[in-house]
């Protein structure tokens, strides 16, 4: 995980705002918190469409910005706010238009993402897409993950890895084994391994005093 940790529905609302509204109107960006709040509560390009406060949006922002994912600058008296996502995760081009997607949107095929990016990278073919969405899975701490079909569909979905798999994606068996690992808490996958440890443990001990007693 490139992130300290997980983000919460919030700030995966703002960070992908952020992150379109650069690239769509960059003349409007950065944002202040009222553009930016009308950005997350957006009906179009949305999924799911929320209504957000401007409290909400301060909250959010402040805990990414604790993190340092944004940053607030000041041009005249208005406070405006940027995000800085794409250096902590060295995102192109064709990776950010794709991550504020997933952000937005949630599980996509790769043939709806091409299809919603105009407005933010030009893809030149379905294939253009399929490499990006690659280069974001590859690694010790991928960024996407392709989900496995469901019944009836032509094309894998797939979804970022900054925030827990949504509830209905979360439950699917080993071909989703990396995105759900992980959204498993490192404390979980600690207290698992210590118990697995301490089992091991006790059964070379009762190895070590059958060979004794043999």
């Amino acid at each position: 995980m490139r992130l300290p940790r997980l983000l919460d529905p919030a700030e995966t609302r703002v960070l992908g705002s952020l992150l379109e509204k650069q690239l769509a109107t960059p003349e409007y960006y950065p944002l202040t918190v009222n553009a930016l709040t009308a950005a997350c509560n957006q009906r179009s390009n949305r999924d799911p469409v929320v209504d957000m406060s401007e409290g909400d949006v301060r909250l959010a922002l402040e805990s990414l910005r604790h993190e340092v994912l944004v940053w607030k600058v000041t041009t005249g008296r208005a406070e405006r706010w940027e995000q800085n996502v794409d250096e902590r995760l060295g995102l192109q081009p064709d990776t950010k238009a794709l991550l504020s997607l997933l952000l937005l949107r949630g599980p996509q095929t790769p043939g709806e993402l091409r299809s919603r990016s105009d407005r933010l990278h030009p893809f030149e073919s379905l294939a253009a897409v399929e490499a990006a969405l690659g280069r974001m899975a590859e690694g010790p701490d991928p960024i996407a993950a392709e989900l496995p079909r469901r019944p009836g569909q032509k094309e894998a979905r797939w979804v970022h890895l900054l925030a827990p798999l949504p509830a209905d994606d979360a439950s699917t068996d080993d071909a989703t084994a990396a995105p759900s690992q992980g959204a498993e808490p490192v404390s979980s996958r600690v207290d698992r391994l210590e118990t697995r440890i301490e089992e091991l443990a006790a059964e070379l001990s009762e190895l070590k005093r059958k060979l004794g007693e043999s």
